[in-house]
């Protein structure tokens, strides 16, 4: 086997890996599971929730208090360029994929504090009642 197929396979293994233990990826953002997303709301000061789902998801139904920012809209980038770059940011969308995508796009933009949701509002409805 080519070793350089071998190399980016271990290092695509490891950053999975790293992304579903709560490991900070690139200094940036961190997973985390429904019980230390719900800690760190309750806990921490200064914390602002986004949820990136679409107003029609959110319609639907979702976590207290959050902002809707939709990371799939056109203007996703200038609406996160007015937040505050030193707050804490907890993340969520439905499944934590877009959250994922949002808490990168954050990252490119300067926020270095951001917390995603593993498994999303799907998760968060599922265990919080």
């Amino acid at each position: 086997m080519n070793p350089i197929f071998i190399v980016t396979l271990v290092a695509v293994a490891v950053v999975f890996f790293m992304a579903f233990k709560g490991v900070k990826l690139n200094n940036c953002y961190e997973n985390t599971d429904v019980k230390g997303f719900s800690d760190k709301l309750k806990n921490e000061m200064d914390v602002v929730l986004i949820d990136v789902r679409t107003s029609a998801e959110v319609a639907s139904g979702a976590i207290n208090g959050a902002i809707n920012i939709d990371v799939s809209a056109t203007d996703f980038k200038e609406k996160i360029a007015k937040l505050d770059k030193e707050k804490t940011y907890l993340v969520y969308c439905r499944s934590g994929a877009r959250s994922a995508r949002a808490c990168s796009i954050m990252c490119e933009g300067g926020f270095t504090k951001l917390v995603n949701l593993q498994g999303g509002y799907m998760a968060w409805s599922a265990t919080v009642k």
